[in-house]
């Protein structure tokens, strides 16, 4: 008699099952630890609204503007909320299914057997019920695994939301350095074009030769050829910023934005550490939450392997008469479990690769973050060499042209000084643009502006 029940006891025992935790996520000590040491970044946590650091109320109006109005963010939303729609869809699978079922029948006089010519009518009406038990988990898994999917579209979110960010901070850095740089060029221009007409007027009096002028006229050309590229990137951020609003490009053209240089942090920009990092990334927490995904249809797999049991019943006026039935269904694919036990073995290859993704979405993190810190500091030494190199050669256009008025020199040197001090003036205004750009990398990288998403726009 033991024996007999054993199959039966074993079955009753594995209903007890509950979902399969997610594996382990090793994280080696090395990536929670502090970032590479540099002058240009502090361990000070990032702070969510980190473009609040440049202290520039215009670029928060433009942040705020995108971050209402992006269309990305409104994909991201809608993704959001069918999660949640199939979260609701999963728990009310795990409720009594019911339905209100009736029909009308009328058998005409030819096909009854009488001479009568009244018809016969007949009306049902029933209420029907089923209810998965869900004895092995299969439904509690599936409901798991769809608020893993709501946790995993949240944290994608927060991607878009940290994306659109940056890239407003990033159009509006280039804004700035176009106009910046723009500026420059037309002034050393100017200062050129006062150059060329002494030197023609020197040419007219027979003072110098034309090698002279066609120098000095060479170097006026070029740094007048630079303005057109400062322009057209001044356009392309504001084509960008307006689209980052969900707005056409042609409307860029009413954007009143005014900004002489690129915004600059007054401090060492807040790094915090890789322990922080892990955490407030998007894209790892997407990454873990996908896991979770994969490790709960791992159990709606594995509940497949066992019998689904279906308790129905119905109860209703049937043709006439009052009725009710209850009717428990088991339904099991036995004994050929390979679809089954197929199923089970996708999923868990699933669940491999998911671990796998978040080991390298983790790895890639580190290094974007370690990469950009690195530019971020080559960059902000290199800005600091060349403000050296643009005062000498300043100094050296000046000391040049002071030789050429007495005499000492021929109008050659100053033409040289000027090409080096416009040179270095022009490489000074397109490093401090850079610097900015690294900033933006950088806090891009660290994913700063959200830990969390609000359930609501």
């Amino acid at each position: 008699m033991i024996r007999r029940l054993a199959p039966l006891t074993a079955l009753l025992a594995s209903a007890c099952m509950t979902a399969p935790a997610p594996p382990a996520i090793a994280t080696p000590p090395t990536a929670t630890g502090p970032f590479a040491t540099s002058p240009v970044a502090s361990i000070e946590p990032v702070p969510d609204d980190w473009w609040r650091l440049y202290e520039d109320a215009q670029l928060d109006g433009l942040v705020k503007a995108s971050l209402a109005a992006n269309r990305d963010l409104a994909v991201a939303y809608a993704n959001l909320d069918a999660s949640r729609a199939a979260v609701r869809q999963a728990q009310a699978a795990r409720l009594p299914q019911t339905a209100i079922e009736s029909g009308l029948t009328v058998d005409g006089t030819r096909s009854q057997p009488s001479a009568s010519t009244i018809p016969s009518t007949d009306w049902d009406l029933g209420l029907t019920a089923s209810w998965d038990l869900d004895l092995f988990g299969r439904l509690r898994a599936g409901t798991a695994a769809s608020r893993a999917d709501v946790g995993a579209q949240a944290a994608a979110l927060d991607g878009v939301k940290v994306a659109v960010v940056a890239d407003t901070v990033q159009a509006y850095v280039e804004l700035c350095g176009a106009t910046h740089a723009i500026a420059v060029a037309r002034e050393v221009s100017t200062a050129q074009g006062r150059l060329v007409a002494l030197t023609r007027a020197q040419y007219a009096a027979g003072e110098i030769s034309p090698l002279e002028v066609s120098q000095a006229a060479a170097l006026a050309a070029s740094t007048r050829a630079a303005i057109a590229p400062f322009e057209a990137q001044r356009a392309n951020a504001l084509y960008r910023i307006a689209t980052l609003q969900g707005r056409p490009p042609a409307e860029a053209r009413n954007l009143d934005l005014t900004c002489a240089a690129p915004p600059q942090l007054r401090t060492a920009a807040p790094v915090g550490d890789g322990a922080e990092l892990l955490l407030r990334r998007p894209d790892i927490r997407e990454a873990e939450r996908r896991l979770a995904a994969a490790t709960a249809r791992v159990g709606v797999a594995r509940a497949d392997l066992y019998p689904r049991i279906n308790l129905g019943g119905a109860i209703g006026l049937l043709t006439g008469a009052f009725d009710a039935t209850v009717t428990p269904l088991v339904s099991w694919a036995f004994p050929n479990q390979t679809p089954a036990r197929a199923k089970l073995g996708q999923a868990r290859a699933g669940e491999r690769a998911a671990l796998a993704g978040w080991d390298a979405t983790m790895l890639k993190a580190l290094r974007e973050v370690e990469t950009a810190l690195a530019a971020y500091d080559a960059e902000t030494r290199r800005k600091r060499e060349l403000t050296v190199a643009a005062d000498a050669a300043s100094a050296y256009a000046r000391r040049a042209a002071a030789r050429v008025r007495l005499g000492d020199a021929a109008r050659l040197l100053q033409v040289d000084a000027e090409r080096a001090s416009a040179a270095a003036q022009l490489a000074q205004v397109q490093s401090a643009l850079a610097v900015a750009q690294a900033e933006v990398a950088l806090f891009r990288a660290l994913g700063g502006g959200w830990r969390t998403t609000p359930t609501s726009r």
